[in-house]
C-alpha cells in the first residue's frame, strides 16, 4: 500500500490518512473473510441459530411471568418521595391506626373505590336509598372487609348567597373502602380476593340500579388494565408481522425470475423474528418479568434487523455476476457489514447507557437491557442465518434455477416457442437488458424509479428552493414543539383506553378535580406547640389549604373551655387528660406520638392533613404544591415532610424520564466525535451528527404538537430515533463523501442509487407494520405508533429530500477528484504523444 503526500500537507495528515485506510481496510478484510466463512459452511451457520431459537424459545414459554408491581416499573426508582414514605411509615405504622379516616396515607394498600354518578340534571343526594344499598352490600362482603373509611361529593352546587357554603345538589359521590392487611401475605391474599369480589359486586349492582352509573376501582385494577394491553395487542402484532412479511417479499421481487429474491425478503423478516424469540427466552431464563412496555421491542428490533437484510440484498446485487457465488457473498459482506457493524454497535451503546444505573425508571431500564440482547442476537442472526439463506439463493442463481419454483430456467429459444404467460413467468430478463445497462439488477422497480425519475427530479435546480422552504417549515414546527414539552407522569396514559380504570379516572377528573389528594403533613422532630410563634408558623404553613389538624382543634378546644396552656406541662397534661378523651377528638390519638422521660411527657412527632384547592389540571398543581412545600421544610424552624402515595409517581418524573435519552444522545455524540478522524472521512461524521440532531429534534417537537407526553414509552422511542437515523443516514453520507464523481450532484445521485433502494424498502416495511397498532385500544400503543411513525417519516424526509439537496450546497467539495482525473487524462495524453513520436509509422498500435 503506497501513500503519496499531497504538496503542502503536514505529516500528521498523512498519518491520519494512513490510520483511516488501515482501519477501513482491516474492517473490510474481516467482513470479507466472515462472508467467505459463511459461504463455505452455510449449513453450520443455518443450524446453530435455529437450535438456539428452539432451546430458548421453549424456555420462554415455560418461564413466562408477568410483572406484578406497577409502581416498581413506572415510578422513579430513587426519589425523595420514597424516603419520605419510609419515614412516615416508621413514625405512624399502619397497624396502629385502626378504622380512622386518613390512617394509611403513606401507602395505598388494598382498597376498593366506587363513584356513583346520577343522570344529567339529577341530584345524587336525592338518591340516598341507592347509595345506602350499595354501601350495605359492600359491608356485607366477607373475607377482608374492614369498614367504611371516607366519602366525597363531586359536581357540587352550593346554595346561593349561603354564608356557611351549604350544598344544594351534587352530581356524584365517591366512596372508598380501605382494607387492613398489615403486610401479612395471608391477609394480602384475602384482600386480593375481596377486591375481585368488590369489582364483581359493582358490576352486578350496576345492572340492578339503572338510575345510577357505578365506576369502580381497586388497588389491583391499574396492574390488571396495564397487563391487558398485551392481551389486546397479540392479534395486532401478528397482523403487523404479516404486513411486514408481505411488504418485504414484494419489495424484493423483480420480473426477472432468476434474480428476483422474494423468498430472501421473507426469510430476512423471519430471521429477525427468531432472533427476537431467542432474546425473549434469554430474558425469561434470567428471571425477567414481562410488562406491556416490552411490546415495542419487536418493532424496534425489526426496524434495525430488516435494514441489515435489505442492505445485504442490495450488496449482493452490486457484485459482479461473473464471479463465483462464494466470492459474491464475501464481496457483499465487505461492502455492507462494516457499516452495519458500526450502527449495531451504536444501538448497543445507546441502549446500554439506557440500562445503566443512571436510569431512574425501571421500565426503561428493563426495556434497554432486553433491547441490548436483541441487538446482539439480531447482528449474529443476520450474518449467520440470513447469510446462509443468501448463500443458497446465490447458488441457485449461479446454476440458473428459478427463484420461486426452484426449477431450471429454459433457454431463450425454448421460451420463444411458448405462450406469453409462460415467457413472463420463466423469463430471466435477457430481453430486457439494453446495450447501455450491463447490470441486470437495475431493472428492480425501486432502483429503476430512483435512477430514471427521482434522482433527476430532486437534484433539479428549480426544486431546491422549495426543499429549503420545506426544511425551514419543518424546523419551525419542531422548535415550537420543543418549547411545549410536558411530562407524562399520569399513569393512566399507560393503560388500556377502554378499561374500567380509565373510565373511573375520567369521571374522577371531571367531578372531583376541585381538590387535591389528602396530603400528609408530618412533623418529625419535637416542637414547642405551646409557643405562640410556633403556632403562627404552623398557621402560615397551612394557609391556603383546607386542614384537618389536631393542633387547630386543640387550640379551639382550649379557647372554648377557657383553659390556659401556655407552658409545656399544662399543654401536654390537658391534651392527654381532657382533649383526647373526648369522643369527638379520640381519632387524633393516632396523629400524635408521645414519649416519656421519667415523669415528663414529650411530643416527639405529629401529623396533620392538608387539602389544596385545584383546577382542572389537578396533577400539575399538586406537583407545584409539592415543589413549594419541600424547600420550606429546610428554611423554616419546623422540620416536616409532606407525602401522598401519588407523589411516588410524580416526584421528579420529568427529570427521570429525560435522563436516559440525554445519556444516550451524549453517548452517540461522544462516539462520533471520538471517531471523527478515525472513520472514512471527518465530514461524514459531521454531517451524520447534524442529520441525527435534526431528526431527533424534529421527532421530539412534532410528537409534542401531536399531544404526546414525555413518558417512558416516548423516551424509549426517542432513544430509538437516534439509532434509526444513524442506521439510514450513515451509509448514504459515507458513500457520498467517498464518491469520486466530478460534482456533488453526481455523487448524491450515486449514493441514492446505491443505498436508496434498501432505505426505501426498510422504512416502507417499518411504517406499514405500524398500522395495526392504531387498532389497539390503548394509549401506550397509540403513543408507540405516533413516535415511531414520526421517526420513520422524518428519517425518510432527510434521506430522500433534505440531504440530497443540502449536500449539493455544502462541503465536502469534489473539485480535487476532478483535478485528479484531469491530471490522469493529461498524463495519458502525454504518453500517447511520446509513443506516436517514437513510432510514426505504427500509429495504429498506440
Amino acid at each position: 500500500m503506497c501513500f503519496l503526500r499531497r504538496p503542502g500537507a503536514p505529516a500528521s495528515w498523512i498519518w491520519w490518512r494512513m490510520l483511516q485506510q488501515v482501519l477501513r481496510r482491516g474492517l473490510q478484510s474481516f467482513c470479507h473473510r466472515l462472508g467467505l466463512c459463511v459461504s463455505r459452511h452455510p449449513v453450520f451457520f443455518l443450524t446453530v441459530p435455529a437450535v438456539l431459537t428452539i432451546t430458548f424459545g421453549l424456555s420462554a414459554l415455560n418461564r413466562f411471568q408477568p410483572e406484578g408491581d406497577l409502581e416498581r416499573l413506572v415510578a422513579p426508582s430513587h426519589s425523595l418521595a420514597k424516603i419520605e414514605r419510609s419515614l412516615a411509615s416508621s413514625l405512624f405504622p399502619l397497624d396502629q391506626s385502626k378504622s380512622q379516616l386518613y390512617s394509611d396515607l403513606h401507602t395505598p394498600g388494598r382498597y376498593g373505590r366506587v363513584i356513583l354518578l346520577s343522570p344529567p340534571g339529577d341530584n345524587i343526594l336525592l338518591q340516598a336509598e341507592g347509595i345506602l344499598q350499595t354501601h350495605r352490600a359492600v359491608l356485607e362482603m366477607k373475607d377482608g372487609r374492614n369498614s367504611f373509611i371516607g366519602h366525597q361529593l363531586g359536581g357540587v352546587v352550593e346554595v346561593p348567597n349561603s354564608k356557611d357554603q351549604r350544598v344544594k345538589s351534587a352530581r356524584a359521590i365517591q366512596i372508598t373502602y380501605y382494607l387492613q392487611t398489615y403486610g401479612s401475605a395471608t391477609q394480602d391474599l384475602i384482600g386480593e380476593k375481596w377486591e375481585n369480589e368488590f369489582c364483581k359486586l359493582m358490576r352486578k349492582l350496576q345492572e340492578e340500579h339503572q338510575d345510577l352509573q357505578l365506576y369502580s376501582l381497586a388497588s389491583f385494577s391499574l396492574w390488571r388494565d396495564f397487563h391487558k394491553i398485551s392481551i389486546l395487542a397479540r392479534s395486532k402484532v401478528l397482523v403487523s408481522l404479516v404486513l411486514i412479511l408481505t411488504t418485504a417479499t414484494l419489495s424484493s421481487s423483480m420480473k426477472d425470475c432468476l434474480r428476483s429474491k422474494p423468498f430472501l425478503g421473507l426469510l430476512g423478516v423471519l430471521t429477525v423474528c427468531i432472533s427476537i424469540i431467542t432474546a425473549a427466552g434469554i430474558f425469561f431464563i434470567t428471571d425477567g418479568k414481562y410488562n406491556s412496555t416490552l411490546l415495542g421491542i419487536p418493532f424496534f428490533a425489526m426496524g434495525h434487523g430488516t435494514k441489515g437484510v435489505f442492505e445485504l440484498l442490495s450488496g449482493w446485487r452490486r457484485t459482479k455476476e461473473n464471479l463465483p457465488f462464494k466470492d459474491r457473498i464475501a464481496d457483499a459482506y465487505s461492502d455492507v457489514m462494516v457499516t452495519y457493524t458500526m450502527t449495531s454497535s451504536l444501538y448497543f451503546i445507546t441502549f446500554g447507557m439506557g440500562a445503566s444505573p443512571f436510569t431512574n425508571i425501571e421500565a426503561v431500564k428493563v426495556f434497554c437491557q432486553n433491547m441490548c440482547v436483541s441487538i446482539l442476537l439480531n447482528y449474529f442472526y443476520i450474518f449467520s442465518f440470513f447469510g446462509s439463506c443468501l448463500v443458497f439463493a446465490g447458488q441457485l442463481e449461479q446454476n440458473r434455477y428459478h427463484s420461486i419454483f426452484c426449477c431450471k430456467i429454459p433457454s431463450a429459444e425454448y421460451l420463444d416457442r411458448k405462450p406469453v404467460w409462460f415467457q413472463t413467468v420463466m423469463s430471466d430478463g435477457h430481453q430486457q437488458t439494453s446495450h447501455h445497462e450491463t447490470n441486470p439488477y437495475q431493472h428492480h422497480f425501486i432502483q429503476h424509479f430512483l435512477r430514471e425519475h427521482y434522482n433527476e427530479w430532486i437534484t433539479n435546480i428549480y426544486v431546491k428552493p422549495f426543499v429549503v422552504i420545506l426544511y425551514l417549515i419543518y424546523a419551525s414546527f419542531s422548535f415550537m414543539g420543543c418549547l411545549q414539552i410536558s411530562d407524562g407522569a399520569n399513569i393512566i396514559n399507560l393503560l388500556a383506553s377502554d378499561s374500567p380504570s380509565v373510565s373511573y379516572a375520567m369521571v374522577q377528573q371531571k367531578y372531583f378535580s376541585n381538590y387535591s389528594p389528602v396530603i400528609g403533613f408530618y412533623v418529625y422532630e419535637p416542637l414547642e406547640y405551646w409557643n405562640s410563634s410556633v403556632q403562627e408558623d404552623l398557621r402560615r404553613l397551612c394557609s391556603g389549604f383546607t386542614a384537618v389538624s389536631w393542633v387547630e382543634q386543640y387550640y379551639q378546644f382550649l379557647k372554648a373551655s377557657n383553659i390556659s396552656a401556655n407552658n409545656k406541662s399544662d399543654f401536654i397534661s390537658v391534651l392527654q387528660s381532657s382533649f383526647l378523651k373526648k369522643p369527638e377528638f379520640q381519632h387524633f390519638r393516632n396523629d400524635i406520638i408521645f414519649s416519656k422521660a421519667g415523669d415528663e411527657n414529650n411530643i416527639i412527632a405529629s401529623r396533620l392533613y392538608l387539602v389544596a384547592r385545584t383546577s382542572r389540571d389537578k396533577q400539575k398543581e399538586v406537583i407545584e404544591v409539592l415543589e413549594k412545600l419541600r424547600p420550606l421544610s429546610l428554611s423554616k424552624s419546623i422540620r416536616f415532610i409532606v407525602f401522598n402515595p401519588s407523589f411516588v409517581f410524580m416526584d421528579h418524573y420529568s427529570l427521570s424520564v429525560t435522563v436516559p435519552v440525554l445519556i444516550a444522545g451524549f453517548g452517540v455524540l461522544l462516539v462520533l466525535i471520538l471517531t471523527f478522524f478515525l472513520v472514512i472521512h471527518p465530514l461524514g461524521n459531521f454531517w451524520l451528527i447534524l442529520s441525527v440532531t435534526s431528526i431527533e429534534l424534529g421527532v421530539l417537537g412534532l410528537m409534542t404538537l401531536w399531544n404526546v407526553d414525555m413518558d417512558c414509552i416516548s423516551i424509549l422511542c426517542l432513544i430509538y430515533t437516534l439509532n434509526f437515523a444513524i442506521d439510514h443516514c450513515a451509509p448514504l453520507l459515507y458513500t457520498f463523501v467517498l464518491a469520486t464523481e466530478h460534482t456533488r450532484t453526481q455523487c448524491i445521485k450515486s449514493s441514492l442509487q446505491e443505498h436508496g433502494t434498501a432505505i426505501l424498502q426498510n422504512v416502507t416495511s417499518f411504517l406499514i407494520g405500524l398500522v395495526p397498532l392504531l387498532f389497539v385500544p390503548s394509549n401506550l400503543t397509540f403513543t408507540l405508533f405516533k413516535c415511531l411513525l414520526l421517526t420513520g417519516g422524518c428519517t425518510l424526509l432527510h434521506c430522500f429530500v433534505i440531504l440530497p439537496v443540502f449536500l449539493t450546497f455544502f462541503p465536502p467539495s469534489k473539485k480535487h477528484h476532478k483535478k485528479k482525473k484531469r491530471a490522469k487524462r493529461k498524463e495519458r495524453e502525454e504518453i500517447e504523444c511520446i509513443e506516436i513520436q517514437e513510432n510514426p509509422d505504427h500509429v495504429t498500435t498506440v
